[in-house]
């Protein structure tokens, strides 16, 4: 029996590296071709928009959005600069809400007060305020009460920002009268003992020197004419024995004196004789 001859054995290919060549070419041209598509925007509305912020900045309007160029840069202006404006450092301060003619000012009389109270009353109705001042004509003249809640925070001097159109207010309301004003503070039997404060004696007495050194600085009432004092607790005007009570307590009093009231003044017993002040009762 013959024997089969063996086919000869095929010559090794070494050009299969081509096959593998050939795919990573065509991935990677897959590559750059989805590359590309994501590089291309929608050049018309980038056209719209470019000549869209063009007006807006004062440039003349082309006749044909079409035609605006892209990478167009000869018709760039630089923006002016602008300088940032410095900060105000400090607590927001009132604006001037009034100006009087000092000639208008007179000596108010118990007519006066009536007239005023009506007025304040009236703004805090339509205002829903009615809890944070209070109003009374007395002996004294008139007396407007400056409630905590509305003016100071708790344990605080400083006078709350909220506060400052109200305080407004107040001052346009007083600000036409030549009566001396006292400005008493006055607080709640709770005591206190922090560093600015170390009872209440020193914080009924900031916080009238407070609303006093405000009327001066912003309403330019005259100095002169105005003076400050602390009574801690002890000129309560309701029972510290309830939360309803202390809340009354803690309270700063403007007080528009009466002219009985000015005369008794040391100073004005003084100046009685025709050398200025309160003129003596005929």
């Amino acid at each position: 029996m013959a024997r089969r001859k063996k086919k000869p054995e095929a010559p090794a290919n070494h050009e299969r590296w081509m096959v593998s060549y050939a795919d990573f070419v065509t991935l990677l041209f897959a590559v750059f071709v989805t590359l590309f598509a994501m590089s291309q925007t929608d050049k018309r509305k980038v056209e719209e928009v470019i000549a869209s912020m063009r007006e807006s900045f004062g440039y003349a309007k082309s006749s044909s959005v079409s035609k605006v160029n892209i990478m167009d840069t000869t018709e760039m202006q630089s923006v002016p600069s602008m300088k940032p404006q410095p900060m105000s450092r400090g607590p927001l301060q009132p604006t001037m809400p009034f100006t009087r003619d000092s000639r208008n000012k007179h000596h108010a009389g118990e007519s006066d007060f009536k007239k005023a109270r009506t007025a304040l009353e009236a703004y805090l109705l339509k205002n829903g305020m009615q809890d944070k001042v209070s109003i009374e004509i007395n002996r004294r003249g008139l007396v407007v009460s400056l409630k905590e809640a509305g003016f100071f925070d708790s344990g605080s001097a400083e006078i709350r920002v909220a506060s400052y159109p109200l305080l407004a207010k107040v001052a346009e309301s007083l600000s036409d009268y030549t009566n001396q004003i006292r400005v008493e503070g006055h607080t709640d039997n709770i005591p206190i003992n922090t560093r600015a404060f170390p009872s209440n004696w020193e914080l009924s007495t900031a916080r009238a020197t407070n609303i006093l050194r405000h009327m001066v600085n912003y309403y330019k009432f005259g100095p002169e004419k105005l003076s400050a004092t602390g009574y801690a607790e002890f000129r309560a005007v309701a029972d510290n024995g309830t939360s309803e009570g202390r809340s009354r307590n803690r309270r700063v009093d403007i007080v528009v004196l009466s002219g009985e009231v000015e005369r008794s003044e040391p100073e004005n017993v003084a100046l009685r004789d025709g050398q200025g002040g309160i003129p003596p009762t005929p």
